[in-house]
């Protein structure tokens, strides 16, 4: 497995840790449809929750969040779309990106965008 793909494993199950930690139900990971991918599905205080999850090592000059596009964000919704459809006891969603930052010597930071909209 290429080293970017496991890290990104490893950061996505870094989130599932922090969203539960955070009081989140974790319904899926990797929940596919066509070609599309969402990384986490949870609910929090009632309301379904689709999560991207962004990871980059301290030595990048960029935030992880900032790779999410608009395009990414369009696959975001066609897939969850078609998980609303599946799932229509889900009335409301909202999307989260969870942008984790890796350090090599020092705790991981977390910053979790609400309620995103792009």
């Amino acid at each position: 497995m290429a080293s970017h793909n496991q890290l990104g494993k490893e950061a996505e199950q870094m989130a599932v840790n922090y969203l539960v930690e955070k009081g989140y139900e974790i319904l899926h990971c990797n929940w596919r449809y066509s070609r599309y991918e969402i990384d986490i599905i949870g609910k929090k205080n009632n309301l379904l929750r689709i999560i991207e999850v962004k990871s980059l090592k301290t030595s990048d000059l960029r935030y992880p969040e900032e790779s999410v596009t608009r395009k990414k964000f369009r696959f975001l919704l066609k897939a969850a779309d078609e998980f609303l459809f599946q799932n229509q006891q889900y009335r409301h969603v909202q999307f989260d990106i969870l942008s984790i930052v890796l350090h090599p010597e020092k705790e991981p930071e977390y910053f979790l965008i609400e309620d995103v909209f792009l």
